[in-house]
């Protein structure tokens, strides 16, 4: 018992320790801030880029619909047999970048897409439909844009988003922030790129962040939030209590079992 509670005072001596050497610190993101009203960071190149998988809706009209109406694939009717309402909205259909980065248009044909971005597709689809169609309007959307946040956020989640630009502290509004708990100066985005994994660590107190390639997210892009000292000594104290109860309540049992053993052959 003396051993316990021995090693209870310590844990909470530790974590009372460690919560006040964390109160010290700045909290606040960009913290390194110049205390100017105002000022100029940076600025970080985004481009995002089509890749294989990638899921595109792209759509082309003009002043003439009936012109522009072939380049365009059939709308989908989304009714189904339990369906009660007459009526429905056509959804438009949407293309799947291959393997090789390439879709297939109407009228256009084949098109490699991989590693353009969304406006050079959409010019560069313009300028083709342009050749026959006067005036025309291309608007393509990548509709399968998606980060994952997990750790330490209050609430992990997968995020689609219907901008092409988010940023990490987008993605970590959406999914409620960091926690009181969660690591700010090492914060790892990771990313799949030329088929290989990559990851990069981010300190959220630093505006210089601004300026890396792993600030703007990518598709399918994850952020990580590492629990801090507090959560790690809080944890592996839980689960060291918890192996001791276990020990604890075995060793009673068998105890147990073995006494009603003893009185059983005491009796007879």
């Amino acid at each position: 018992m003396r051993n316990i509670t021995i090693h209870t005072l310590t844990a909470v001596i530790a974590i009372l320790l460690l919560s006040s050497c964390k109160s010290k610190q700045n909290i606040a993101y960009f913290s390194n801030l110049p205390e100017a009203e105002s000022g100029v960071i940076g600025t970080s190149e985004y481009g995002l880029r089509i890749e294989p998988a990638d899921e595109l809706v792209i759509t082309v009209n003009s002043l003439e619909p009936k012109a522009s109406a072939d380049y365009n694939l059939p709308l989908t009717n989304p009714a189904t047999a339990s369906d009660i309402k007459e009526t429905t909205t056509p959804r438009q259909q949407s293309y799947v970048v291959n393997h090789d980065g390439n879709i297939t248009l109407p009228v256009i044909g084949q098109m490699h897409v991989s590693g353009m971005t969304i406006d050079q597709l959409t010019d560069s689809i313009t300028h083709m439909v342009g050749k026959y169609v006067a005036d025309p309007i291309v608007r393509v959307a990548l509709t399968n844009f998606k980060v994952s946040v997990v750790g330490e956020v209050a609430n992990p989640r997968t995020i689609t988003s219907s901008s092409e630009r988010l940023s990490i502290f987008d993605a970590l509004a959406q999914a409620g922030d960091i926690t009181e708990y969660g690591v700010k100066e090492s914060v790892i985005v990771m990313r799949e790129q030329n088929g290989e994994k990559t990851y990069q660590r981010l300190n959220l107190y630093d505006a210089s962040i601004v300026n890396s390639p792993f600030y703007y997210l990518k598709q399918n892009d994850v952020i990580i939030v590492a629990p801090n000292d507090i959560k790690q000594a809080n944890s592996k104290y839980n689960q060291h209590n918890a192996y001791k109860l276990s020990v604890t309540s075995t060793i009673v049992s068998a105890l147990s079992v073995v006494a009603t053993l003893i009185i059983a052959l005491t009796v007879k």
